[in-house]
């Protein structure tokens, strides 16, 4: 059987992969401390746990007519963002997949009144949501597995609890497999317009686009620090007038597979909540109770058949 043994809640930004000269000039002389909390998180996680996957829920993939997962046995090649390519760049990339698990997940689709498709088409596209953050978390971990999940921009929140369901089942189902997750994205997530943005590129959480949005940030993540997931989930209402990144759905995939709002599992800060031209970043990791993570809720009724109902080979 195989068990979730960690989780967290990344941020991703461009910056932190940008060359340290050009980190430094960008806010004053000082480091950010979202790479100084990598480089931590991965010293006292990501090379101490034991474990064999790791499962990125990927802020930047937007999918339509269902979630999709990565199924290949391995991703290579150069990565280059099609929105930042002076800063990400014709990044190296080189990690083993996890088809059974992928397979799996897609398995569990209609028990959870969802639709899930494991793709291993080699021309599938790779996002920074998921690269950055496996070259600080990753790279140099050969025998690791990474894969990703989408985000469904026809979901609500509901569809993206089943998802984190969905996940937990085949994780569970899945002999002997050890996991971390990640849901890969930022808090609140408004930009500073174009021309006033330079003005703004300090990691100082001055620079949040809004005084209301930061004092959003710093609740959740008061929350978090609470083991209080039921309340940031009861408060997602309130919580969408900040604009969270992809509408939170990288952290509600997570909840869903953690156990919702019966999950207590506090989270430990890796760094400072830090400001990237106006979006609210933080790095929390939820470790694993003693006693294992809550049950998730009980499945959905199946959704009705459509040429979509099944996972698809690709």
């Amino acid at each position: 059987m195989g068990e979730i043994v960690g989780a967290g809640l990344l941020a991703h930004v461009p910056t932190i992969v940008l060359p340290e000269p050009a980190r430094l000039e960008l806010n004053g002389g000082e480091e950010i401390t979202l790479v100084t909390g990598l480089r931590r998180l991965r010293h006292d996680v990501f090379e101490a746990l034991d474990y064999d996957t790791v499962v990125v829920l990927d802020s930047h993939w937007a999918t339509t007519v269902e979630f999709v997962v990565t199924a290949h046995s391995r991703r290579a090649g150069l990565f280059t963002s099609e929105e930042l390519p002076r800063g990400m760049c014709r990044m190296l990339y080189d990690y083993p997949g996890d088809p059974e698990l992928a397979h799996a997940l897609a398995s569990f689709a209609e028990r959870h009144g969802t639709w899930i498709t494991a793709v291993d088409d080699p021309y599938l596209p790779v996002h920074y949501a998921t690269i950055n953050l496996w070259k600080f978390l990753g790279e140099g971990l050969p025998d690791k597995k990474w894969l990703s999940i989408g985000v469904c921009q026809t979901g609500d929140a509901e569809d993206h609890l089943r998802l984190g369901r969905a996940l937990a089942e085949a994780v569970a189902a899945t002999p002997s497999r050890r996991v971390l997750l990640i849901a890969s994205g930022a808090l609140s997530h408004s930009f500073w317009p174009l021309r006033e943005l330079r003005a703004h590129e300090s990691s100082d959480p001055a620079h949040i686009r809004t005084p209301e949005a930061r004092a959003a940030d710093l609740r959740r993540i008061d929350w978090f620090k609470e083991g209080r997931h039921d309340a940031v989930l009861r408060a997602m209402p309130e919580f969408a007038r900040f604009k969270p990144e992809a509408r939170f759905a990288h952290y509600l995939m997570l909840a869903g597979a953690l156990g919702e709002d019966a999950c207590t599992a506090p989270a430990r800060q890796y760094g400072a909540y830090e400001n990237a031209i106006g979006t609210g970043q933080a790095h929390l990791w939820f470790d694993r109770p003693a006693d294992g993570w809550t049950g998730t809720g009980p499945p959905a009724a199946p959704p009705p058949r459509t040429p979509h109902s099944r996972p698809r080979k690709a």
